[in-house]
């Protein structure tokens, strides 16, 4: 292979270099400094093989399989991969299809952004040299980015070490976050806006610090209200005690609502009815009343109270809102003992506390749900892997719609991704996480592809 002769300011400084690495000894520290950053700083970049400028194709390597910088705003290729499944023939995109670990976020939280134009996800991001942040060094490092509905591209949305709470706008394409004990609020819109035309600024120029919490405190969830005036979030105290806390997005002002004896789990606000939370008693298993409500009134006063009363042989699990007045749930049946009684989805009207059953697979259990905000179509999968739609006024309209996105597994209690699903809220598509290409990847399939 033959190089080009003429060579530019880059070469000549990578060959002065390497000479004076040899000579260190009689060319002083500073010297050495200089060339280096004269290296560093030089802009005449060319890559030049068999007379061929490659220059000009810099960017191909940038994937978002391959690269490994943590950098605000930047915009990757897509890497999206369409393919029928075999058992349904239904086509499945999947969005992601790198090394790296991609997962939708949890279900109760919007998955789209307000304009419904792209979608947040999060994905480990493998930095080489993870740096101490406020708190502590995370080599799993995961940031959120944005992947565009239109052409699949990916942005980079975050940096740095923020906690897991992240929540999107309801109707602002903005995102909210917790960072170095500040609540963060990201300009989604003008940021992807100007991602498109590769004119990205400085991270500054996007976030915009809205509140300051103690550095006692460790935020666990995170809910927006319905009106888009407060933020929600959990702290775990102590093993067995916890509290939520308000964040007035207009003042800052940080105000304890409730404290509860146990660990709090999946905090949620209702996307319709202001002042309304559903939480979780969480154990990372069963618990003795998972279901919790927590509703602030117009004079300030709190009503906490539990949601579906359960009985001993109840395995509750991913709770969602179902439109303003009711829930969706699972009661779990992967187990004998819990056969023995009804188990599957069912949904509860939160202001009367009457409850609809909606179905359960032969097979095992369904596990994570998700409905259109019309309350009649409802996606559910099972531990191997599979996703069904189900009518919720037809016990007997069920469809499979994809499988094989568990394959090694039968239980809910394996590494493999966790579904996690969301259906649009156009009603035209089921978002999930999948373990069938690699470890976990982010897949879209049709809710209705008879269509």
């Amino acid at each position: 292979m033959k190089f080009d002769q003429n060579k530019t300011k880059k070469h000549i400084l990578v060959e002065n270099y390497a000479c004076l690495r040899v000579r260190k000894k009689s060319i002083g520290p500073w010297m050495m400094i200089i060339l280096f950053l004269a290296l560093m700083l030089t802009n005449s970049y060319a890559q030049i093989v068999e007379g061929v400028d490659y220059s000009n194709r810099a960017k191909v390597y940038k994937t978002f399989d391959m690269y490994e910088e943590d950098i605000f705003g930047q915009r990757f290729f897509s890497e999206n991969v369409t393919y029928k499944d075999e058992v349904t023939g239904v086509t499945v995109n999947a969005l992601t299809t790198s090394r790296r670990k991609s997962s939708t976020m949890y279900q109760t939280h919007p998955q789209w952004t307000a304009d419904g134009k792209y979608i947040i996800f999060s994905s480990t991001l493998a930095l080489r040299n993870p740096k101490e942040g406020a708190f502590g060094v995370n080599r799993n490092l995961s940031q959120y980015y944005a992947i565009s509905m239109e052409n699949f591209e990916i942005v980079q949305i975050t940096t740095g070490n923020q906690r897991g709470a992240f929540h999107l706008g309801w109707h602002k394409n903005v995102a909210y976050l917790f960072r170095d004990y500040k609540l963060i609020e990201i300009d989604l819109g003008k940021l992807l806006n100007d991602s498109e035309y590769d004119k990205v600024g400085k991270q500054e120029e996007y976030e915009k610090v809205l509140a300051f919490i103690p550095d006692s405190m460790n935020t666990n969830g995170i809910g927006l209200d319905a009106n888009e005036e407060r933020i929600f979030f959990s702290n775990r105290i102590e093993d067995d005690l916890s509290a939520i806390f308000s964040i007035d997005l207009k003042s800052g002002k940080v105000k304890k609502e409730l404290e509860v004896p146990f660990r709090i789990g999946h905090l949620q606000s209702n996307p319709y009815v202001s002042g309304e939370v559903m939480y979780c008693w969480e154990t990372g298993g069963d618990s003795p009343q998972r279901m919790w409500y927590m509703t602030i009134n117009e004079d300030g006063t709190v009503d906490n109270r539990p949601v579906y009363n359960e009985k001993d042989y109840d395995w509750v699990t991913h709770e969602v809102f179902m439109g303003p007045d009711h829930i969706l749930f699972h009661l779990m049946g992967h187990l004998d003992r819990l056969r023995e009684n009804q188990t599957g989805i069912l949904s509860l009207n939160i202001r009367t506390g009457e409850t609809s059953f909606h179905g359960q697979t032969a097979s095992g259990s369904y596990w994570h749900c998700n409905a259109t905000k019309d309350r009649k179509w409802i996606a559910a999968d099972t531990f191997d892997g599979k996703i069904y739609r189900l009518n919720s006024e037809d016990l007997n309209d069920v469809t499979l719609l994809t499988q094989g996105h568990r394959l090694q597994s039968i239980s809910p209690f394996t590494s493999e991704a966790h579904s996690h699903h969301s259906i649009s809220p156009d009603g035209k598509w089921v978002l999930f996480s999948s373990s069938l290409f690699t470890e976990s990847d982010i897949m879209l399939v049709p809710l209705f592809p008879e269509k």
